[in-house]
């Protein structure tokens, strides 16, 4: 074991939250709780990973792995009889949690409501499931707690108690969210409603979690609230500045509930710091962001896991106590990072297999990364549950309608074989997405073409799969399904024409490319990445000018794109703009940080304005991420040989560059 830095670690999860929301209500001084956080500590975005779904995002949370090695793939899974579908569940997880991890190692895990984490597992401390918080009968009428919601079982009276139902909510308790709630007709709008199930849920997550902290011993807590997700899915579009297409009415009456529901968080973020004492270090953290400005979508498709197009692509990440930096701000930390920086505070290494890493940059002192092959590997008690443990189908249904509520599945219907395909195709069809995230298009292809083969109906499936063939240079084969969507699509598709564009450039028709990209301006001036593909255009026309313009609108649409921030790296330094060139390098990186190609044009404008240290550094970690790189590895030997006269680092990469390319020279 390495050296400890933390007594205790609280592990908070704030589904959806988002520092552009965030930062102007601590301005204001209205969320003092997290302010305590950022003083004291470090705090950076937290880059999500696709496909941006919840229980698969909150699974890469708590294991440091993407979901291809974890397994929870979907919202919903067949169940084990195959009758039917029912929500994923913690025995669908193939790999282990933080929670096991430390369970193993003689430490006391407890958890509440983590997605998904229903049957609860039997670890040495308490879990509570994400079944407990929903009321799901009148509140005249009994409504108990499924079984397996809580271990051990003998505690479940304690937190059956602690739950609290929407109808036990006051006017005092809404009129925070909603300051004119009188005036809302509750027949005909349903805002009210909605919007005491949230709280009533979320406070009752609050009540069990902050039980635990005044009762129960523990050296690991880990607590997640899907509230601002649920608030932001349902009143973001009222929250300022107005949309144009939401009526003034409507507007005023629920342009504060985001807010309230922000500050709300903070005052329980406040009672959970209280609990756990200033020894404890607290990591809070959100799986992705969700649109709060003009990127807001007026609607979104109608398919499955649609309303996902309503969040950002990154998240938040602060954490402060012992051993842990103060007031500074961190770069590059990715979702997959959070389980092996919580090992690393507790000592323990993190599993090679694994695809986060501890984000040491965090602590006030050199921490040495250590690695073990797999935790899948180490025997002992690590509380994971047999996967064939079946739970209550009453409390399934519910959770499944709670789902289908929110839209982000369909409802099951009457044909159980009907929802088991479409459920097994969405999963194959997210896994795929997971493939080409990893940037793996040659294990992406055979799961899109099947699914295309299967239903060449479906346009998104055909989409990214013409997509998938454009990425692994099969142009031909992106062509004829691109022309197989527009037999089926009949509607506008700016999306398509970014992607005839993109093919366009690809095989160096510039000219044919621009228009293209002019019909999908005119059809949609917001699309992402559109404007950077006009860029791009531009620049293999030797139009600088006009490649910066175009570069500076895709910022103007999205400040926080890392790829056009690259992008305007790259014309600043054909422009000879060497200092622009570098802040926008450095932009690229601080916001994706496992983005090598950024680091390699970062180095190379740090060579050309002399600073070779750094462009070393730059190049030594886009190696890290990409080793067979020789261009890379060359500039490196280059630098080091002549510019940093160090002669055994440039023998070490010319080493490194001569088995490269025997290795490629062998495969040929």
């Amino acid at each position: 074991m390495g050296e400890r830095l933390a007594r205790k670690v609280l592990l908070i999860g704030w589904d959806a939250a988002d520092w552009k929301v965030i930062n102007p209500l601590m301005d204001s001084g209205q969320m003092p709780a997290l302010q305590s956080i950022v003083d004291h500590g470090v705090i950076g975005n937290l880059a999500t990973l696709d496909p941006p779904m919840s229980p698969m995002l909150w699974t890469s949370i708590a294991t440091g792995m993407h979901a291809d090695k974890h397994g929870i793939m979907n919202f919903t899974e067949p169940s084990p009889q195959k009758e039917g579908i029912r929500p994923v569940m913690s025995t669908s997880r193939k790999v282990k949690a933080v929670w096991n991890i430390l369970n193993q190692n003689g430490l006391k895990p407890n958890v509440v409501s983590w997605w998904p984490s229903h049957p609860a597992e039997p670890i040495d401390g308490i879990m509570v499931s994400n079944f407990y918080q929903r009321a799901n009968a009148p509140v005249t009428l009994p409504w108990p707690m499924p079984p397996g919601t809580v271990h051990p079982p003998e505690k479940a009276p304690e937190f059956d108690r602690l739950r609290i139902h929407p109808a036990e909510l006051t006017a005092a308790h809404l009129l925070p969210f909603v300051p004119d709630a009188g005036k809302v007709d509750q027949e005909k709008d349903q805002h009210l409603a909605s919007l005491s199930r949230i709280i009533a849920d979320c406070s009752t997550v609050h009540a069990a979690a902050t039980w635990i902290l005044e009762n129960e011993p523990w050296d690991f807590m880990a607590v997640y609230y899907d509230a601002i997700d649920h608030f932001c899915h349902g009143f973001m579009n009222y929250h300022p500045p107005k949309l144009k297409w939401i009526p003034k009415k409507q507007y005023e009456l629920y342009k504060h509930v985001v807010s309230g529901a922000y500050r709300f968080h903070d005052m329980m973020l406040g009672r959970l710091l209280q609990l756990a004492g200033e020894e404890t270090t607290v990591v809070l953290v959100s799986d992705h962001g969700f649109h709060s400005d003009h990127l807001r979508p007026r609607g979104f498709p109608k398919e499955p896991a649609g309303p996902a197009w309503q969040h950002r692509s990154y998240g938040i990440f602060a954490m402060k106590g012992p051993h842990v930096k103060q007031d500074e701000r961190i770069y590059g930390a990715r979702l997959l990072d959070v389980t092996p920086t919580v090992l690393c505070l507790f000592g323990l290494p993190s599993g090679e297999d694994m695809d986060g890493h501890p984000l040491i940059q965090s602590f006030d002192r050199d921490i040495p990364v250590e690695t073990i092959p797999s935790w899948e590997a180490v025997p002992g008690g690590s509380g994971m549950l047999d996967k064939n443990l079946r739970s209550d189908p009453y409390a399934e249904r519910e959770a499944m309608e709670q789902l289908v509520a929110l839209g982000y599945v369909d409802p099951p219907g009457a044909d159980a074989q009907k929802s088991i395909d479409r459920t097994v195709n969405e999963s194959s069809f997210f896994l795929a997405r997971v493939h080409i995230d990893k940037n793996r298009h040659d294990l992406a292809l055979p799961l899109l073409e099947k699914l295309h083969e299967d239903h060449p109906d479906q346009v998104r499936y055909a989409f990214h799969l013409a997509k998938c063939y454009q990425s692994l240079g099969r142009s031909g084969d992106c062509k004829r399904v691109t022309e197989a969507i527009l037999v089926h699509e009949k509607r506008e598709y700016p999306q398509l024409d970014l992607l005839r564009g993109t093919l366009a450039l690809s095989e160096g028709l510039y000219h044919g490319a621009l228009e293209y990209f002019a019909k999908a301006e005119k059809a949609d001036p917001r699309l992402p990445s559109l404007h950077r593909q006009i860029g791009r255009t531009y620049m293999k026309l030797g139009k600088f000018d006009a490649a910066e313009k175009a570069f500076k609108r895709a910022l103007n649409i999205d400040p926080d794109s890392a790829h056009a921030h690259h992008e305007m790296a790259r014309v600043y330094m054909k422009q000879r703009k060497l200092r622009k060139a570098a802040t926008h390098a450095l932009d690229a990186v601080g916001l994706l940080y496992h983005f090598p190609q950024a680091h390699y044009t970062l180095a190379v404008i740090l060579a050309k304005l002399g600073d070779w240290e750094r462009a070393a550094q730059a190049l030594e970690v886009c190696l890290t991420m990409v080793p067979g790189d020789r261009l890379a590895r060359r500039l490196l030997v280059r630098l080091y040989r002549v510019r940093l006269n160090r002669p055994e680092k440039a023998q070490e990469q010319e080493s490194l560059l001569d088995s490269l390319g025997k290795r490629m020279k062998n495969k040929n």
